[in-house]
């Protein structure tokens, strides 16, 4: 369903995209128009590309990894805590 939504999202950008290309000002170089043109043509491809990124996955081997870390640090901290309740076992 999230790769779904992606899709859909990144569709409609693209779609947008190519509505409103034909409408934006590219004549005089250097105008607040083709500034504003060149700003919004970027931001879309940018929204274009994150969405992009979310489908190919390219993050679901970093948040593996990331994962696997918080689970070592996790057991880390167990073991230092039972650590401690062994030493006050022991001064007893």
């Amino acid at each position: 369903m999230k790769g779904f939504k992606n899709v859909v999202y990144m569709s409609l950008a693209i779609g947008m995209l190519f509505y409103s290309v034909p409408q934006l000002s590219f004549r005089d170089i250097g105008s607040l128009p083709m500034i504003f043109s060149m700003v919004w043509i970027a931001m879309a491809l940018l929204v274009i590309a994150a969405h992009l990124h979310q489908i190919l996955g390219v993050d679901e081997e970093k948040r593996q990894e990331l994962s696997r870390i918080k689970r070592m640090k996790k057991w880390q901290m167990e073991q230092l805590v039972q650590g401690r309740r062994k030493m006050l076992q022991f001064r007893k």
